[in-house]
């Protein structure tokens, strides 16, 4: 059938808004160019010794919730070299102490509830001493219907994953993985990004990130064509971003060469910390300053790190009296892999690490505990408060071979299996009692 010159424009404009819906989507997921204009750098100074082009894209994952803004729970950094068509992704945990300004230090991801991305943008930018150029935000309710539109993603699950909170604030969360290699649709992806163990939010950043590879090795495949028109559908409510059509087609250009470069992903280095029930992580900003440059090849000038150590000792002197750091656990930026479970023989404490949360609402609980295993020889990742207090009872899970090396604890709990074979999460319900 011959078709009409209004049906050819129609025609176009619908392969034109599917390709530009499939680059923001190739953004969101971290795999960003640039174009030749931006040279910028965060106070006018070199950032390395070769002139490069290096833009710097800032990605939020947003969990809003009524009329609550919500908090970036998922905050990451990508900076591209065009000419080089190489990428490297900066992970930021969303418990990382920062200056906020007008609201002093306080965790990072608190900024977008007080001013949105804009604050957050001038918050990272102040971190990293480099200029943010655009900005990315995903609304996470939309994650797993945007996995589903793509077809889902293959994953190979590092381990055993199972965990039950009947007291979730979404109304009950249920997580259960196999270990292999398998297929994801929406609803089981969420449950992988979403798993928390020893580690608490590193392991979990760790997991986002081989996430967010698999997803780019997904989208750039031949099929990606037949999930295209869901996909537009999908996108236009989930994302909002700054960069214009122009800009979005250049990343596209840039995609294959980025993917066939590699994206390499790393984590602000640095190390946990808490006072009484608040969770913190330290970074290292000396390191953290020439990471994402050292990831694309580049030599920092001897002027920026000389501003990134004057800037680490300030900062250092902020730190509040009776926060505690927790020097063992602390980190290159490196995600660690979990070791192999290749032994039923139980685990010496100090080779295991602990999660602690408090969801009982009881003051001072969570350090209460954290101190009692620090004593016994467990490492603690960090201490936090819980979203609930309806939790009624206190539970330790970790690696079924590691399950008697948690008994004799002078609080009353159970003791459940799952987790990764040198972690363990404790969750403190109503039924805590110090004795």
């Amino acid at each position: 059938m011959r078709q009409t010159r209004k049906q050819k424009r129609s025609y176009k404009r619908v392969k034109w808004i599917i390709g530009v819906a499939l680059v923001v989507l190739v953004a969101a997921m971290g795999v960003m160019a640039a174009s030749h204009q931006n040279k910028r750098s965060g106070n006018g100074t070199p950032l390395t010794t070769a002139d490069s082009h290096i833009m710097h894209v800032m990605i939020m994952g947003v969990d809003s919730r009524g009329d609550d803004v919500g908090r970036s729970d998922t905050l990451m950094v990508t900076a591209v070299d065009v000419d080089q068509k190489k990428a490297a992704l900066l992970s930021i945990p969303r418990d990382t102490r920062v200056a906020i300004d007008g609201h002093g230090f306080d965790k990072i991801n608190h900024a977008y509830a007080y001013g949105g991305h804009k604050l957050t943008q001038q918050t990272v930018e102040h971190l990293l001493d480099v200029p943010i150029d655009h900005y990315i935000v995903i609304d996470i309710k939309s994650f797993e219907r945007i996995i589903d539109a793509i077809g889902g993603v293959d994953i190979n699950v590092e381990k055993r994953m199972h965990y039950e909170d009947p007291w979730d604030d979404d109304g009950g969360l249920v997580i259960d993985l196999y270990p292999g290699e398998q297929h994801m649709d929406g609803k089981k992806a969420i449950q992988y990004v979403r798993y928390r163990d020893g580690e608490g939010d590193i392991g979990r950043i760790g997991r986002q990130q081989k996430f967010m590879k698999a997803t780019l090795s997904k989208l750039i495949s031949p099929e990606m064509l037949l999930h295209l028109p869901k996909l537009v559908e999908e996108i236009s409510s989930a994302l909002k971003t700054d960069m214009s059509v122009a800009e979005l087609l250049d990343f596209a250009k840039l995609m294959k060469g980025v993917h066939d470069n590699g994206l390499t992903a790393q984590m602000v280095p640095g190390q946990p910390a808490y006072i009484e029930d608040i969770s913190y992580w330290i970074p290292d900003i000396s390191d953290l300053r020439q990471l994402l440059f050292s990831e694309l090849g580049y030599t920092v000038s001897d002027e920026v790190k000389a501003k990134a150590q004057a800037d680490e000792d300030e900062y250092m002197k902020s730190l509040p009296k009776g926060l505690q750091l927790l020097a063992e656990s602390k980190s290159s930026g490196k995600i660690k892999e979990d070791p192999p479970e290749d032994s039923a023989k139980p685990m010496k404490p100090s080779e295991i690490s602990v999660m602690v949360i408090n969801d009982s609402g009881i003051n001072g609980a969570g350090a209460e505990v954290a101190g009692v295993l620090q004593r016994k020889g467990f490492v603690i990742s960090g201490v936090e408060t819980g979203r609930t207090n309806s939790r009624a009872q206190t539970a330790i899970t970790t690696a079924k071979r590691n399950t008697d090396v948690f008994y004799g604890m002078p609080f009353h709990c159970v003791i459940m299996d799952g987790g990764g074979s040198n972690q363990a999460v404790v969750h403190i319900g109503l039924d805590y009692r110090k004795h």
